[in-house]
């Protein structure tokens, strides 16, 4: 059985910015969807014990003020999500996320914040997580295509509606939708297991990252680009 007709475990963060080393985790939610099984979707609105910042509460819509009196403590979020995934992971179960990259390294950086076991480790290392990115797979098989590949621009490609951008639990099922879709149309990747589907994207996510590096470079813009997948490794502090 191909992996876009399986379960899957579709997965999304909203967040108080960009910055992953640094940013903290609003609201989370994870669906798992697929594999001939009901529908069963966990959500989470999380009080991440800083301000949420004018431009997040744009962009997602919950305050400071509602994520305080109405949000999980930060850390028992956390855990909670971790564990969710942990046990599809080890279940066999792909995670699914477009732009992987940043939603599981923050989710990293919470988990050493309070001191949790990350999903890494759950996983029992690196070589057990079997991620699914939308964003790099179309990357991979529709390198050309002109214009921005936001999570709404790929999902109106693939035919896949999203009503409610920036809800986590209906960008993560949209995410899970255009990876099906992926399957469904791609005969190269319908046809690669799981581990071999992951260990590519490994590979085409950091050759994309280098392709977009050249590109800056070539404008006059020496900007670093990362290359890591499915999320950036942890760097220990420098010695004094």
């Amino acid at each position: 059985m191909s992996w876009h007709i399986g379960r899957l475990a579709a997965f999304d963060l909203e967040t108080t910015g960009t910055d992953t080393e640094h940013d903290r985790i609003v609201t989370a939610a994870i669906g798992l969807v697929g594999g001939g099984q009901d529908a069963e979707q966990h959500a989470w609105l999380v009080d991440p014990g800083v301000e949420i910042p004018a431009g997040a509460t744009a962009v997602h819509g919950i305050t400071t003020e509602r994520a305080r009196a109405e949000g999980r403590p930060a850390a028992e979020a956390v855990a909670q999500i971790i564990g969710v995934l942990a046990d599809q992971v080890r279940a066999g179960v792909p995670i699914v996320a477009f732009n992987a990259r940043f939603d599981l390294t923050i989710l990293d950086r919470e988990a050493r914040r309070y001191g949790l076991p990350t999903l890494v480790e759950q996983a029992g290392g690196p070589d057990g997580l079997r991620v699914i990115d939308p964003y790099v797979l179309d990357k991979q098989v529709d390198r050309y295509r002109k214009g921005k590949r936001t999570l709404t621009l790929v999902a109106e490609h693939y035919d896949v509606r999203v009503d409610g951008a920036h809800t986590a639990g209906v960008d993560a099922l949209a995410a899970a939708r255009v990876a099906f879709r992926l399957g469904q149309r791609v005969d190269e990747l319908r046809g690669m297991a799981l581990a071999d589907l992951h260990a590519q994207q490994v590979r085409w996510a950091a050759e994309q990252a280098a392709s977009l590096q050249e590109y800056f470079a070539a404008q006059g813009r020496p900007e670093a680009v990362e290359g890591a997948w499915p999320f950036v490794p942890h760097a220990l502090p420098s010695a004094a």
